[in-house]
């Protein structure tokens, strides 16, 4: 992809996850409302579009603008074939898959049962690197996971009583998203290892995706046939697509690589965080106690899995 000669390879970072800086706490935190606000983007935009379309649309957006980000900054890199496979598996396992089950089960379930559906993304990751002999889980890793899902469920505990009434098929694709969701944060260590620039990764992702997604658009959508969105929901995958999904993405794979995917997962702890904030802030919505004492918890099942608590360096 460039004529430029190929510069030399930085060191590679270490495959573990490590204990992170305040500025990749920061860009967390900025990623956690990013994808917070996807869930408030996706109820509005399911109620007329079908999933595979929402999808689509958010992908090709997303495309869109990384090609123009990465047209201008001119990042150095080669198109190798080891780089092509990897983002390949990360559209599929990080976009395709997820994003797809995601979608489809918010119009059938909660919102605030979806959010806590995700919260359990670090717990499979976890496991998943732990089986793949990838990343040990330490006993105080597996207590923080455990820890800041409990967190989770006390700060969205007014939805629990809605559980039963729910179709069970539902939470099995949100639970099917965040296993996948698991897998790509392994594959992602490729990506990791050869430190790959987070725009190319980002772009490249968003690409693989777009045409995954075209088939079932074409096949099964048909968006065609169908009445012409409104405004709120065209607004809704227009943010969907820049704020959720290009800039996050690019966020994404900045901390997955210098911090690991364990460390990534947690994302899905401040989702649920970044959304109560933001509708206290911006909707008048009051902020109750269980709600304030579920963030407590999940600072202390962040600050067990950082390994930071006690003077404690993390192990891997």
């Amino acid at each position: 992809m460039t004529d430029q000669p190929k510069p030399a390879a930085p060191p590679a970072p270490p495959m573990a996850s490590q204990p992170m800086s305040a500025d990749l706490w920061l860009t967390l935190g900025f990623l956690s409302m990013l994808w917070g606000g996807s869930f408030f983007f996706i109820a509005i935009a399911v109620r007329e579009w079908p999933p595979f379309t929402i999808v689509f649309a958010r992908v090709v957006i997303a495309a869109l603008v990384l090609l123009a980000v990465l047209a201008v900054l001119r990042p150095a890199f080669r198109l190798e074939r080891r780089l092509v496979l990897s983002v390949l598996g990360m559209a599929l396992f990080n976009n395709v898959v997820p994003f797809s089950l995601i979608v489809w089960a918010q119009g059938h379930i909660p919102s605030g049962l979806a959010s806590i559906l995700n919260a359990t993304t670090p717990l499979f990751t976890v496991a998943l690197l732990h089986l793949a002999g990838a990343e040990r889980a330490t006993p105080m890793k597996a207590i923080g996971v455990l820890v800041g899902m409990g967190g989770v469920a006390l700060m969205l505990a007014r939805d629990w009583g809605e559980f039963g009434a729910v179709e069970i098929i539902p939470q099995l694709a949100m639970l099917a998203a965040t296993t996948s969701y698991a897998i790509s944060g392994w594959w992602g260590r490729r990506l990791q290892k050869d430190a790959v620039p987070p725009l190319v990764a980002a772009t490249g992702q968003m690409i693989g995706s777009t045409l995954m997604l075209a088939p079932f658009v074409l096949l099964i959508d048909q968006p065609w046939l169908l009445p012409v969105p409104g405004t709120p929901a065209i607004m809704s995958i227009v943010a969907l697509g820049i704020f959720s999904t290009a800039l996050a993405y690019i966020l994404f794979f900045r901390v997955l690589v210098r911090a690991g995917p364990t460390n990534l997962a947690l994302v899905t702890f401040l989702i649920p965080v970044s959304a109560i904030l933001l509708g206290t802030l911006f909707l008048g919505e009051r902020l109750t106690l269980s709600q304030a004492f579920g963030m407590l918890t999940i600072g202390l099942g962040l600050g067990l899995i950082d390994g930071r608590l006690f003077g404690r360096r993390a192990t891997t």
